[in-house]
């Protein structure tokens, strides 16, 4: 048994708001695998699909393991086989980064899950909002501003790109797929910028 965890919070005022990422990844890759309307369990609502159960913690976002630990505990699920989608802001917009275990980093959905299921070995696809201009909480709590808005589908795309390169392949070859991107971009951007 897989688990998938999109993070985010309730309430239709933090719907399209950058802290919800997780949640906007997981309802793209329901949409788009029909997987239909969700239930109601775990405190979140979600989708069984074939050994796979896609999770929307219901929870605000800081007591995220309440829900994630409670699906995980149900199906018995191997902390290997869970992932954990969710914004981070030390990744430019629209970056994705695959990691199989370490902190937390400062999300406090992610160290609610650590925290509950007693682990840092806990695989998570972590999707870029950038870095906060001002204020953090205004920032990720804050809507995407029309460019966000118009980069959304592609980072969705390619979020449901990497959570199936994660159901097919090992982690260690998940990761090369999906990183690649990212360190490849990395490095074109340190070729392009001039020493200071």
């Amino acid at each position: 048994m897989r688990l998938i965890a999109g993070l985010g919070n309730p309430g239709t005022e933090y719907a399209f708001t950058r802290h919800n990422m997780g949640w906007l990844c997981a309802d793209f890759f329901a949409v788009n695998h029909d997987l239909g309307r969700p239930q109601e369990k775990f405190h979140g609502e979600f989708w069984k699909w074939n050994d796979v159960v896609l999770l929307k913690p219901l929870t605000f976002m800081n007591s995220s393991g309440i829900s994630v630990s409670e699906a995980v505990n149900f199906y018995k699920v191997e902390l290997d086989d869970v992932l954990i989608v969710y914004d981070d802001m030390a990744l430019p917009f629209g970056k994705l980064r695959l990691r199989a275990q370490g902190s937390a980093g400062g999300h406090n959905g992610l160290s609610s899950i650590l925290g509950a299921l007693g682990s840092l070995h806990v695989p998570r696809l972590r999707v870029g909002i950038g870095k906060a201009p001002g204020s953090m909480i205004n920032y990720v709590l804050g809507h995407f501003d029309g460019e966000e808005r118009e980069k959304l589908p592609d980072i969705l795309k390619r979020s449901e790109a990497a959570i199936e390169a994660w159901l097919s392949k090992d982690i260690q070859k998940a990761m090369t797929v999906i990183n690649a991107e990212h360190k490849a971009e990395a490095e074109t951007e340190n070729e392009e910028t001039p020493p200071v």
